[in-house]
């Protein structure tokens, strides 16, 4: 087997008498998606921002490609290929779509600030944002003000600015809330295509999305990893039924969460 793309081991992190990570191991690997699911205050999101360098650990290790970047600032890991998508820059209201995501590519090439008219008029920097937005399905919606847009095509343009990057680790923190059913069909959509190209690694909370998109799913409960492992195998895990799913989850289903769309139901 190849090495992981993220390597993880003995995560640790408290909060006072709070243990939110304890001793977290988990391994990556590139052109996978790879969900954390566990109930509330299970530890998720502290994880990934360990990942992502916003938090950093009391113990153990992170390496992205074989560095180690455990104590690196987010900036920098950033640099190195790993992105969080709806933390790497804010939307601005006002610009269109296009500009916001030409921002975005602006920003990661590393180049001087210059006026949007300026901006939008180098050829290569205007394409690849078209690229990125084409990519969430927003390439009809550049020249709208991203003011106007719904709320789940807010997270399409923040997964394409995060896109425009080149991230090799995309961190996805709940990429389905506040969605309504059609957003969320969308969304995980967009999610099944970009894992053919991007390594992921989402929190969420919608089982149903879970099962569509995850190639492996680890379980996180009290700070620890209670399963770890393919889709109908934490699915039938006593443990992980009795922690979070529940005993009435489905044992088994078509293993992609409905084609077409999923349901509503969502963990606790």
């Amino acid at each position: 087997m190849k090495d992981p793309l993220l390597r993880v081991r003995g995560l640790t992190r408290r909060f006072g008498g709070v243990v939110a990570s304890d001793g977290i191991d988990l391994d990556v690997f590139e052109h996978e998606a790879h969900a954390i699911i566990g109930p509330n205050g299970a530890g998720k999101t502290t994880f990934i921002a360990q990942v992502a360098g916003f938090t950093l650990p009391d113990a153990g290790s992170i390496e992205l490609a074989g560095r180690e970047i455990t104590r690196l600032p987010a900036h920098r890991r950033a640099r190195l290929g790993l992105a969080r998508s709806f933390q790497i820059t804010s939307i601005f209201a006002t610009l269109t779509v296009l500009e916001n995501a030409a921002l975005a590519v602006q920003a990661a090439a590393g180049h001087a600030y210059r006026m949007w008219g300026e901006a939008l008029g180098d050829r290569e920097l205007r394409s690849t944002a078209l690229e990125c937005l084409a990519r969430v399905g927003l390439g009809d919606r550049a020249k709208d003000t991203a003011g106007d847009l719904s709320h789940g095509e807010h997270r399409q343009l923040e997964i394409a600015m995060a896109l425009a990057t080149r991230p090799r680790l995309l961190l996805l923190d709940e990429p389905m809330a506040g969605m309504g059913p059609e957003e969320s069909v969308r969304m995980v959509s967009i999610l099944r295509d970009l894992r053919r190209e991007r390594t992921l690694l989402l929190v969420e909370h919608d089982m149903d999305a879970v099962f569509a998109i995850a190639d492996r799913i680890t379980v996180l409960v009290g700070g620890r990893v209670v399963a770890s492992g393919g889709p109908e195998e934490v699915r039938s895990d006593p443990e992980v039924r009795r922690a979070y799913l529940g005993e009435d989850f489905p044992d088994s289903g078509n293993g992609d969460g409905n084609e077409d769309g999923h349901g509503s139901s969502s963990g606790p």
